[in-house]
């Protein structure tokens, strides 16, 4: 009896919280999701431009170091870590990134609206698991 109620309990605050690793698991994915090689090769990017972009993508080497910065706004690293890749990129790239990778969607929104979404994703074979916040549950 105990244990059911164990599980109960933890089940009901994981369904209202938004741990600050599953935030950290979002960034890291926005990083490991793409080919950035494929990016810098389709959007015919300059030397100079790759090598911010993989300064970008390694601005923090472990969960710590987001940390530190997110601690207190872990919903903050999109909208830094975009507002980066657009200055990097220039609009109009910027914008064909988006098109070719987030369906034209802003990816702030993309990765704000899978942790309020009650739905197995599929990447490729890999199944990833998102979890629900209480939210108004508009679909765009």
């Amino acid at each position: 009896m105990k244990k059911l109620l164990l599980t109960a309990m933890l089940v009901g605050t994981f369904g209202l919280t938004y741990a600050q690793s599953d935030y950290y698991n979002d960034y890291r994915r926005s990083i490991t999701d793409i080919n950035w090689a494929s990016v810098i090769t389709d959007l015919v990017l300059s030397q100079t431009q790759a090598n911010q972009i993989y300064v970008l993508n390694d601005r923090y080497h472990d969960y710590n170091s987001w940390n530190r910065v997110y601690v207190n706004n872990p919903d903050r690293w999109r909208e830094d870590r975009y507002f980066e890749l657009e200055r990097i990129l220039g609009p109009d790239k910027y914008l064909k990134f988006k098109n070719k990778y987030y369906k034209g969607q802003n990816p702030v929104a993309v990765y704000n609206r899978n942790k309020n979404n009650n739905k197995k994703y599929k990447q490729g074979n890999k199944k990833v698991y998102i979890y629900k916040e209480k939210g108004n549950g508009h679909h765009h």
